[in-house]
C-alpha cells in the first residue's frame, strides 16, 4: 500500500548514479591500483628476469637464410674455380719449361756437331771397339701422347730377346735328353742371332720413326712387318718339333721322357705365348694411334717417292746408270 501513497506529481528525486556503492568501490580500487603501481619495484624486476628474450623467440626470415646459403655456395664455387685455374696455369708452366729444356738440349747438340746427331744406342762403353749405331731419346724425339706406347714397344722387343735366349737354353736341354733334337738346338741359336737385330731394325725402329715424325710410310712398314712377327710368335708358341722352338707341342711330348726338361720347355712356351698376346694388344693400340694421326696410304706413297728421289745414294746410282747408258749409245 505504500506504493500508492507516493505522489506521482511530486518532483523527482535527484539521483546521482556515481553514488552507487558498487561503482564507488570499483573506481576507488582502480585509483588505488594506479597509485600503488611502481615501475621500479623489485617485484617487477624479478618478473622481467623471467621474461624470454626476443632474440631467443624470433628467428631470421627464410629469405635471409636462403641468400646466405646461396652466397656461401657462390663463394665455394669461386674458390674451386680459382684453384682449377691455378692448377692449369702450373701445368702449362711445367710443359713450357719442359719444351724449353728440350729446345736447349737440341741447340746444345747442334752446336757441338752441326747437322750430326750423336748415336747413343746400344749404350756401349767408350773403350769398346764398336760404337753406337742408333740415336734414341724418348723424352726428346717422341711426343708425350705417344711416348708411353713407344716405350712399351721397346720393352716388347727386350722381352722378345730374353725369350729367344731362354729358348736356346731350353733347346739345349732338349738336345741333351735326345740327340736327334740337335737340329732344334742349332736353329734356336740361329733364331736368336737373327731375329734379335732383325726385330729391332724391321719393326721397332719403324714404329719409333713413325711416332717421332708422324710418318705414314713408317706406319705402313711397321704394320706389314709386325703382322708377320705376330705370326712367327704364334708358330713359336705352338712349338712344332724340328723347327727350333720350345713350344707347347714339344714341351708336352717331353713329359713322359724327362719331367724337368718338360717344365723348362713349358716355361719358354709360356714366354712365347705372352709375346704373342702382347704383340696383338700393342698392334691394336698402335693402329688406334695411327688412325688419330690422319695418316693414309697416299701420304705413305708421297713420302716414299720423295724420300727415294731425294736420297743421295739413289741419285748417284741413277746418274751412274744414265752415264753408262749414254756411253754405250
Amino acid at each position: 500500500m505504500s506504493g500508492f501513497d507516493n505522489n506521482p506529481f511530486a518532483d523527482p528525486v535527484d539521483v546521482n548514479p556515481f553514488q552507487d556503492a558498487s561503482v564507488t568501490r570499483a573506481t576507488r580500487g582502480a585509483v588505488d591500483g594506479i597509485q600503488e603501481y611502481n615501475p621500479f619495484s623489485t617485484e617487477l624486476k624479478d618478473r622481467s628476469d623471467t621474461t624470454i628474450p626476443i632474440s631467443a623467440v624470433s628467428s631470421q626470415p627464410a629469405v635471409l637464410q636462403t641468400s646466405v646459403e646461396q652466397s656461401s655456395q657462390i663463394s665455394a664455387a669461386t674458390a674451386a674455380g680459382q684453384a682449377n685455374l691455378i692448377k692449369q696455369q702450373e701445368e702449362l708452366e711445367r710443359k713450357a719449361a719442359e719444351l724449353e729444356r728440350k729446345e736447349q738440349e737440341l741447340e746444345n747438340r747442334a752446336s757441338r756437331n752441326p747437322g750430326v746427331t750423336d748415336n747413343n744406342w746400344p749404350p756401349l762403353p767408350k773403350f769398346f771397339p764398336l760404337k753406337p749405331c742408333f740415336y734414341q731419346d724418348f723424352e726428346v724425339d717422341i711426343p708425350e701422347e705417344y711416348r708411353r706406347l713407344c716405350k712399351r714397344m721397346y720393352y716388347l722387343w727386350m722381352f722378345h730377346c730374353v725369350t729367344l735366349f731362354l729358348n736356346v737354353l731350353a733347346c739345349l736341354a732338349y738336345f741333351t735328353v735326345d740327340s736327334q733334337y740337335g737340329v732344334d738346338f742349332g736353329l734356336s741359336i740361329l733364331w736368336f742371332l737373327l731375329f734379335t737385330p732383325v726385330a729391332f731394325i724391321c719393326w721397332y725402329r719403324p714404329v719409333y720413326r713413325a711416332f717421332r715424325s708422324d710418318s705414314s710410310f713408317s706406319f705402313f712398314f711397321f704394320f706389314f712387318v709386325f703382322f708377320f712377327q705376330v705370326a712367327v710368335y704364334i708358330i713359336q708358341c705352338v712349338g712344332i718339333p724340328k723347327w727350333g722352338n720350345s713350344g707347347w707341342i714339344a714341351s708336352i711330348s717331353m713329359i713322359n721322357i724327362n719331367l724337368a726338361v718338360a717344365v723348362v720347355m713349358m716355361v719358354v712356351a709360356g714366354f712365347f705365348t705372352v709375346n704373342a698376346v702382347l704383340a696383338v694388344m700393342l698392334l691394336k693400340m698402335v693402329h688406334s694411334k695411327y688412325r688419330r694421326t690422319g695418316a693414309s696410304f697416299s701420304k705413305a706413297q708421297q713420302e716414299f717417292s720423295s724420300g727415294v728421289l731425294t736420297n743421295r745414294t739413289f741419285q748417284s746410282a741413277a746418274a751412274t746408270a744414265a752415264q753408262g747408258a749414254f756411253s754405250r749409245d
